[in-house]
């Protein structure tokens, strides 16, 4: 198993993301590189989400497109059209698989938003 890391900080007892033969997890959530948290407005959190997704999966040799699976967490499920709106800016159609739950709170407080996605990276 390779260990990804994508420039983000480990958090606890945990790998921020994985990768086994083609096979890439990873749960992510708005953390900047030097070990803070967005906790502004729920579009500034999500896109910084977006973008260490981005960043990880490319880590790993693939790209968002690789991307087959995502749940999605929210503290507020109301702001699932606004999720949808930044989850436009990174994925196209074909889009992968999703699900978007509501959830009482995240492990960090104010945080809005978490994400868990998997991968299938084709070796060459």
């Amino acid at each position: 198993m390779e260990v990804i890391k994508g420039n983000l900080p480990n958090l606890g007892p945990l790998s921020v993301a994985v990768k086994k033969n083609q096979m890439f997890y990873t749960s992510v959530i708005p953390v900047y590189r030097d070990g803070s948290f967005e906790t502004g407005d729920f579009t500034k959190q999500a896109e910084l989400t977006f973008k260490n997704l981005q960043a990880l999966v490319e880590d790993a040799g693939g790209s968002l497109r690789d991307i087959v699976q995502v749940t999605v967490y929210l503290t507020d499920i109301h702001e699932t059209p606004k999720m949808n709106e930044v989850w436009k800016e990174f994925f196209q159609d074909p889009y992968p698989n999703r699900a978007t739950l509501g959830i009482s709170s995240l492990t960090v407080p104010d945080l809005k938003i978490e994400l868990v996605a998997t991968a299938i990276i084709e070796q060459d």
